[in-house]
């Protein structure tokens, strides 16, 4: 029978606490041992010169005999020494280790609260800040998702009434089923755009969500987020202004993510543009900057500095998240996006990436 090799993961487990206890007493008595057994012979060495010179070999032997019992006598205290030493060195060591380890297992169950510990140790100090800082973002991102299914279940909940009580209407004949139809269509429309809204946001927040950066020409990502918008605009007799330099603008990020965010200022700016929206993209130094600007009345002073806050909607806004989709972009290439109005009239986004 085939014998098969224990996997070097599988071997027993050891504490710390033991392995530095071990390796400590080992090193502290072998260093002592070797100091007695030096002492040993150098005392042997005297005993038989004296021996030789003066003729004395019984008191040669009896020299020798006692230093024999002292030197067990004395390795045997050096050796409870050792173990004393290194059973303090080691509980020094691996104490603060077993308490970053309970503090790091209460993290799993919700338990985000930063400890106030303090080492004296730079190493593991920085392994506390490491942790404490962790437990800060997961704090943020925890209390993030729970608003963000509180006001979607909210935000769900309104399209899903009207539906039913129109859909009542007609099975009840207390309403005029065609005019009862397109408004379940009407909000149907809503809720699909909401869904879809609330699944790509939770796809851009995920932590574990990896994504791939390409190289992309970013005026052409513009180009064709106006195409697909150009429809809607022609309903509303809003035209398209491009404001491209000569060079073509290649930036290395996710496209598809990209190409959200420029959708979704595009869709905003439809909404309050009265007639024209311009949209530029031009690398400057070490930074590209994307903008879409419409001519229509601006933002109200009061909605400015919220526009990108999650579920927020303004005067005439949609579900309040397409804006925040955009933050949450900007942020995933580590760049930054901002509402202003401009001294022409109409409000304009601007998105910062850095190159």
């Amino acid at each position: 029978m085939e014998k098969k090799e224990v996997s070097p993961m599988k071997a027993k487990k050891t504490k710390i606490r033991r392995r530095i206890l071990a390796a400590f007493s080992a090193v502290l008595f072998f260093s002592f041992a070797l100091t007695a057994v030096i002492f040993n012979i150098a005392i042997r060495l005297f005993a038989v010169d004296r021996a030789v010179n003066h003729n004395g070999y019984d008191e040669a032997s009896r020299i020798v005999g006692r230093v024999g019992i002292i030197q067990f006598v004395l390795i045997g205290i050096m050796f409870v020494v050792a173990v004393i030493v290194t059973s303090f060195l080691s509980n020094s060591i691996t104490r603060p280790i077993e308490k970053l380890g309970k503090f790091a297992q209460n993290i799993g169950p919700g338990n985000f609260t930063p400890n106030d510990f303090e080492f004296y140790e730079e190493e593991l100090e920085e392994l506390n800040g490491a942790l404490n800082n962790s437990v800060k973002q997961l704090a943020v991102y925890d209390g993030e998702q729970k608003a963000f299914f509180q006001n979607a279940s909210h935000e769900l909940r309104t399209p899903l009434m009207s539906i039913k009580c129109y859909a009542e209407g007609i099975a009840f004949d207390l309403m005029d089923p065609k005019q009862a139809s397109e408004t379940i269509l009407h909000e149907t429309d809503k809720l699909s755009d909401l869904v879809t809204d609330l699944l790509y946001i939770s796809k851009i927040d995920n932590i574990t969500t990896a994504y791939t950066n390409e190289e992309a020409d970013l005026t052409e990502i513009i180009r064709d987020c106006a195409a697909r918008q150009q429809p809607i605009a022609n309903k509303q007799n809003i035209r398209f202004t491009f404001d491209f330099g000569e060079e073509t603008v290649l930036y290395s990020c996710v496209a598809e993510l990209i190409s959200r965010a420029v959708d979704n200022l595009i869709s905003n700016a439809i909404r309050y543009a009265s007639s024209e929206i311009t949209l530029s993209c031009h690398g400057v130094r070490d930074h590209i900057i994307i903008s879409v600007a419409d001519d229509g009345s601006g933002i109200e002073a009061e909605t400015l500095p919220h526009v990108f806050e999650r579920f927020y909607k303004g005067k005439d806004g949609n579900h309040g998240i397409g804006l925040s989709i955009v933050k949450s972009i900007a942020a995933q290439h580590g760049g930054h996006v901002k509402a202003e109005n401009s001294n022409q009239g109409g409000a304009v986004f601007t998105m910062t990436l850095p190159a």
